[in-house]
């Protein structure tokens, strides 16, 4: 059994700037990948970024190189995801996810997950 707590999303300004924070509770030990992924209305679900358990590595949608930075607390199966310099096209429900494999090229992919949080919404309006 596997359990989510989201939180940290919200309204922001163009340019502005949040935090979402994602706690997993539940049988970690077989995890080899955390992801954020986000589904804006009418789209489809899309990888944000990825954290790969097995070396640490992190990746990243092109969309969001340089803005977005994904981190892992070492104490706790808690991941984050700093978000900046947002704009419009960033509004979103941003969801967690954890799966039993990794793919360093296919790490995009909703279906490769096995887990998934409840997704929190963050809009980006002036």
């Amino acid at each position: 059994q596997v359990q989510f707590e989201e939180s940290g999303g919200g309204l922001v300004q163009p340019g502005g700037s949040l935090r979402l924070s994602c706690t997993i509770h539940g049988s970690t030990a077989h995890f080899y990948s955390i992801a954020w992924f986000r589904q804006a209305p009418g789209k489809e679900r899309e990888g944000v970024s990825c954290f790969s358990v097995a070396d640490g590595n992190i990746y990243y949608a092109d969309s969001v190189k340089g803005r977005f930075t994904m981190s892992k607390d070492n104490d706790k199966y808690t991941v984050y995801l700093q978000m900046t310099n947002l704009n419009a096209d960033d509004t979103a429900v941003y969801y967690c996810a954890v799966g039993y494999g990794f793919w360093a090229t296919g790490w995009g992919r909703p279906h490769l997950y096995d887990y998934w949080g409840q997704g929190t919404q963050v809009t980006v309006s002036s």
